[in-house]
């Protein structure tokens, strides 16, 4: 096994989304082999008690690297790289129509109101646009929704490590195979990060 574990989430069906995009590409993406990492993914559920529940659950189990969690935006038409969570506004239903009960990510004293990924989304973000055909922005808004939810409930967990990625509707303008390219460079950029920091942290004079 490599050094690195990654783990990449989509999100399952949900209104208006009956084949959800991110869990199309998000599972095409070890059928290519990244060397630098073993790639794990997972379904989720546009639940909010499922995610309250597995997301922890899953840090736990894989202790990974990198976590990339991947969404479907209808507006979006290039790959989208969010640059900040936060913690409360959630008063959309989910998939099974319930809010969450609180409106909130956790308790009104606790967490940050906002938390942005250690990472460097804009290097990223050109990154995609360099090494790839698909085209890549970054953005500050990630919809309070189960997106924004997943991502500011892994940021919360460790913000060095967490992304979330917005993907249009299959075939517009992309198809599967071509998102799923475009995540495996986000994979290796990311991973470069990661290992620039641990050598710049490992350092001694």
């Amino acid at each position: 096994m490599s050094n690195h574990v990654v783990l990449i989430t989509g999100f399952g069906p949900f209104h208006g989304h009956n084949v959800n995009a991110s869990w199309e590409a998000v599972k095409l993406v070890p059928s290519e082999s990244i060397k630098e990492a073993d790639v794990i993914v997972q379904e989720i559920p546009v639940i909010y008690n499922v995610v309250d529940s597995v997301v922890p659950q899953l840090w736990e189990k894989y202790n990974p690297s990198l976590v990339i969690h991947v969404g479907v935006s209808a507006e979006a038409r290039k790959i989208t790289i969010e640059s900040q969570a936060h913690r409360t506004g959630y008063v959309r239903v989910d998939c099974t129509g319930k809010e969450h009960q609180t409106k909130e990510v956790c308790t009104v004293t606790e967490g940050l109101d906002c938390i942005k990924p250690g990472l460097d989304v804009g290097e990223i973000c050109n990154f995609i646009n360099r090494n790839t055909q698909i085209k890549a922005c970054v953005s500050q808004n990630a919809g309070r929704y189960l997106c924004e939810y997943i991502f500011y409930k892994s940021l919360s967990i460790d913000f060095q490590k967490t992304l979330f990625i917005h993907v249009p509707p299959l075939d517009n303008p992309y198809t599967a195979e071509e998102l799923a390219t475009a995540l495996r460079a986000i994979v290796r950029c990311a991973l470069q990060q990661l290992n620039n920091k641990c050598n710049i942290g490992n350092t001694s004079n």
